[in-house]
């Protein structure tokens, strides 16, 4: 009996600290960690999301721009980083392909990630240089099968869905296309806006202004339907049928991050998405609103590791 009532006295006052730790959270700046270049989607949304978190946590949220190897580099760092609150990440497509895409990591994100809240899932946009000669998908096709292995496919990194969208319209179309890989979209459009790659599936909220300026064509979107944003802009599945990849974001903790700290963020994140302002900048940059509960975007996270490891699988790409 003893025993007992000392374990429950153990246990009562782990749940009491773990309370005041939650109520007190947080005490000092929270890093949020961004896998890419500034610029990117990943950089935007952090941004967005990360103004509201700052004015109503009462502590500044600093993004971080970590890029490389893919996103492992900053995904990496954050899985490492102590559980308690203070360092987050910008969860992204990458973290789910590169579960299959790369033969050796020193983590396995599903199990070593905490989710805390989906923000936004938006299309993909392909999208070229104005100066290549085609205004559909059909006519680009053609126009690759004429050049076969002359057209680069800019992409924002090895293993993004921003790649994976462009190998699986290889694969369905048949065109012969050259990857280059950046460190980031931000670099990749500087490029393809020049001239010096010529296509890219680019997500759509670092795109869209440069579409919407004329500095690139937008033949389709990678949705299977048409995108609000960019209403006049086809499916890729209305000439390719069967086609279709989003990209989703949201934000991630270490894995044993206390609960309380969880749900706190997690409220948070769902309170600026239904606040009329975010939810109207998300939708002019294409995306629409996630949110819901830690399960809820884990289960996003697990649910588009299998999807894409079926395509990695498919397409036969790797990277060491």
């Amino acid at each position: 009996m003893r025993r007992l009532c000392a374990l429950a006295g153990v246990l009562c006052a782990i749940l009491t600290v773990s309370s005041a730790a939650a109520d007190e959270y947080p005490s000092r700046p929270i890093k949020w960690v961004v896998a890419y270049p500034a610029g990117g989607t990943t950089d935007i949304l952090a941004r967005l999301i990360g103004q509201w978190l700052s004015e109503h946590l009462g502590q500044q949220i600093i993004i971080e721009n970590r890029p490389g190897a893919g996103n492992n580099i900053g995904t990496e760092a954050v899985i490492n980083a102590p559980p308690d609150g203070y360092t987050v990440l910008l969860v992204n497509p990458a973290n789910g392909i590169n579960t299959s895409l790369y033969k050796k990591l020193n983590f396995n994100f599903v199990r070593d990630v905490a989710p805390v809240a989906g923000i936004t899932r938006v299309p993909n946009v392909m999208e070229i240089n104005p100066d290549i000669p085609a205004k559909t998908v059909q006519e680009f096709i053609d126009y690759a099968k004429a050049h076969p292995g002359k057209i680069n496919m800019a992409s924002s990194g090895n293993g993004t869905s921003v790649h994976l969208s462009g190998e699986l319209f290889k694969m369905m179309t048949g065109v012969n296309l050259q990857h280059v890989p950046y460190r980031g979209a931000a670099p990749a459009l500087t490029d393809l806006i020049s001239g010096q790659v010529q296509l890219m599936f680019d997500n759509m909220p670092s795109s869209i202004e440069h579409i919407r300026a004329g500095k690139l064509r937008a033949l389709a979107v990678t949705t299977a339907v048409r995108s609000p944003a960019l209403p006049d802009v086809p499916t890729v599945a209305e000439t390719v049928p069967g086609y279709e990849a989003s990209a989703w974001f949201g934000m991630g903790a270490p894995k044993g991050t206390p609960p309380e700290i969880i749900n706190k963020l997690n409220a948070e994140i769902n309170a600026a998405l239904a606040d009329p302002n975010i939810q109207a900048r998300l939708a002019d940059l294409g995306g629409t609103v996630m949110a819901g509960t830690p399960a809820d975007f884990g289960k996003v996270i697990a649910d588009e590791t299998e999807k894409w490891s079926k395509v990695v699988n498919a397409v036969g790409v790797s990277v060491e």
